[in-house]
């Protein structure tokens, strides 16, 4: 099937973002939302977006013009019926989901793709109500969607090769990199790893190891990330964070330090990494 129209359910700042990127990658976008003065904030947030980008100099007039000329809006789930693909970009209220993916399976196009942008949810859990749950899964982008280029992509329990291959397809031509979570587990890839980092700066701060401002600055200037944990949570909203961790509870606990066994078996091979040539990954 040809994917030619997309419909983004949420015209908060991940929908309005993803809308706009859809667009101005050449897709039809319909930008749903409860009541049209969000649609209507959703459109105001794009277009103020692309004037700063014309004032700028990054873009025209006209391509800015062409990506808003691509979205249309509607209060009614029955309205993004024509899409061929749909993302979804609602509050994170797992009842609410389930209960969008239920009314999607019964209004969209019997081959249409459904897409849920949840940060940590099960992807199962949202969508295995839903008619034809194959064609579902999970299509995670990052904030600001604009500028940053992962889209995480996971599997549910009945997701199809060819929903894969499709979400892949549509990613790649919005201009970002996908990655595959085989499983849906919770976290997926990033926030797993992200919220073990996280926590542990926080066990250190309360364990009176540093201050705050010292552990941001340690990792800043001793792993070379951009921002601090502190930094980094502050900027995506403390209030996110327990949602995450609740989410994040139903993961085995790590009760020990010790050498992973993938880990063990690299080394009783010869594979040090960079040193040796090969180690997770192969060098020259």
């Amino acid at each position: 099937m040809a994917i030619e129209t997309i419909a983004v359910l949420g015209a908060g700042q991940m929908g309005s973002g993803i809308a706009q990127i859809a667009a101005a990658n050449g897709y039809k976008v319909i930008m749903r939302d409860i009541k049209q003065e969000f649609c209507d904030k959703g459109v105001a947030t794009i277009k103020s977006g692309l004037d700063r980008q014309v004032a700028k100099g990054k873009t025209t007039q006209e391509a800015a013009d062409a990506i808003l000329a691509n979205i249309s809006t509607t209060v009614e789930l029955e309205g993004v019926a024509p899409a061929d693909f749909v993302i979804e970009a609602v509050p994170e209220i797992m009842s609410l989901k389930q209960d969008t993916f239920r009314q999607l399976g019964e209004i969209c196009k019997p081959d249409a793709i459904l897409c849920t942008n949840t940060s940590s949810m099960s992807i199962t859990e949202i969508t295995g109500a839903t008619k034809n749950p194959e064609r579902c899964m999970g299509m995670h982008f990052f904030s600001p969607v604009y500028a940053m280029k992962l889209v995480e992509m996971i599997r549910a329990e009945a997701t199809s090769d060819e929903t894969v291959a499709a979400v892949r397809e549509v990613s790649e031509k919005m201009g970002k990199v996908p990655v595959l979570c085989q499983t849906d587990t919770p976290g997926f890839i990033v926030n797993r790893c992200l919220f073990a980092f996280m926590l542990e700066a926080v066990h250190e701060y309360e364990d009176g190891v540093a201050t705050i401002d010292d552990i941001d600055t340690a990792i800043k200037l001793g792993l070379n990330h951009p921002m601090g944990p502190f930094e980094m949570m502050d900027l995506s909203g403390l209030d996110t964070f327990p949602h995450v961790t609740e989410i994040l509870q139903k993961l085995p606990v790590v009760t020990d330090w010790s050498t992973p066994k993938s880990l063990e078996k690299l080394v009783a091979e010869g594979k040090f990494g960079r040193k040796s040539g090969e180690g997770w990954h192969k060098y020259n």
